[in-house]
């Protein structure tokens, strides 16, 4: 697993709704080492679930992606796995479980970072999973449920003895959902109480970031999570500075909106009519732009590559006659 991180430094987090294919391919160009499709559900793909199995699909020129299950049954989660790496082959990375996510919906049927609240369960999920499958099997987790109890490091110690290859920290507690500060002392913490790799995740929304994450936890790789919602452009950031280079300039106004057609053209092939997913990714691109707020109201009227393309034209006009009026040209 030491190989493996040593060659993936740089991570793309499973994000529900958003780690698609169409949005992994921009991260990869830009930069991510490996990326992660949105996280499966055990329990769907056991129901042979096609929406399900349909997030297990790799991009054009992915040769590898790993998999992140969510469920809180050993048994389901082990045949799931399984399953999983007999139809991936080779192009499956490795599988992780999420432990992690603080959704109401995840953690009231006793998924994601409800198992925090039952180390012994969790452990005996990984037990299974690593049983089942022969490729790495990680963990993702948060510092810990509520504030005052932190948990994380205890709990990476009964990861690693139930055969996790690898832990993920996230900073946060399960409490704050994605509110606050992330804790990076946490994944130092963590760091220091198990002998695993540690990927440690959470705030990193610039080259800078990461290289401050890595010196502060000594963490062996870093996942980027919501600071690539409309930047892919981070990951070639974070890049430059882990190799002790200048960041790249941030993206124009012209990169942004060109990148934003791009993915809109990368979904439609994909997902035909499923386009609509692609208005939260516009407002993300669009953000801070002249125009934007305007924008936004008929963004959620879109449902068509040229409904969008229409939007980013006069985005980029109205930018435009800002720049000039800026420059004194006008």
């Amino acid at each position: 697993m030491d190989g493996l991180f040593g060659k993936y430094r740089v991570l793309l987090a499973p994000m529900a709704g958003v780690s698609d294919i169409a949005f992994r391919t921009l991260c990869r160009e830009a930069g991510a080492d490996m990326a992660f499709t949105e996280m499966v559900s055990a329990k769907g793909l056991s129901f042979a679930n096609e929406k399900t199995r349909h997030l297990l699909a790799l991009a054009g020129g992915e040769k590898q992606v790993a998999v992140q299950l969510f469920g809180h049954e050993p048994e389901v989660m082990a045949s799931q796995a399984a399953w999983i790496e007999q139809e991936m082959g080779e192009s499956l990375a490795y599988l992780d479980i999420n432990m992690g996510c603080p959704a109401r919906k995840i953690v009231s049927k006793g998924d994601g970072s409800a198992l925090m609240r039952d180390p012994h369960l969790a452990a005996a999920i990984v037990s299974a999973v690593k049983e089942a499958v022969s490729c790495p099997v990680t963990a993702k987790f948060r510092r810990g449920w509520s504030e005052g109890d932190e948990t994380a490091p205890a709990f990476a110690r009964h990861m690693e003895a139930a055969g996790a290859d690898a832990v993920t920290v996230h900073g946060r507690l399960a409490e704050q959902l994605y509110r606050g500060a992330a804790d990076w002392g946490v994944i130092a913490r963590v760091r220091e109480a198990v002998s695993v790799p540690v990927v440690g995740n959470g705030d990193v929304r610039s080259g800078a970031d990461a290289v401050r994450m890595a010196e502060e936890t000594g963490c062996d790789a870093v996942m980027i999570a919501r600071g690539a919602e409309g930047n892919p452009w981070l990951f070639s950031q974070v890049q430059a500075a882990l190799a002790g280079e200048p960041e790249p300039e941030k993206p124009t106004v012209d990169e942004r909106i060109a990148m934003a057609r791009r993915h809109a053209e990368l979904l439609t092939h994909r997902e035909g009519r499923n386009i609509v997913r692609m208005r939260k990714h516009a407002m993300w691109y669009m953000a801070g732009l002249p125009g934007a707020a305007a924008a936004r109201g008929r963004i959620n009227y879109c449902t068509t590559l040229d409904d969008f393309n229409q939007v980013f034209d006069d985005l980029l006009e109205i930018a435009h006659e800002h720049a000039l009026v800026a420059s004194g040209e006008e």
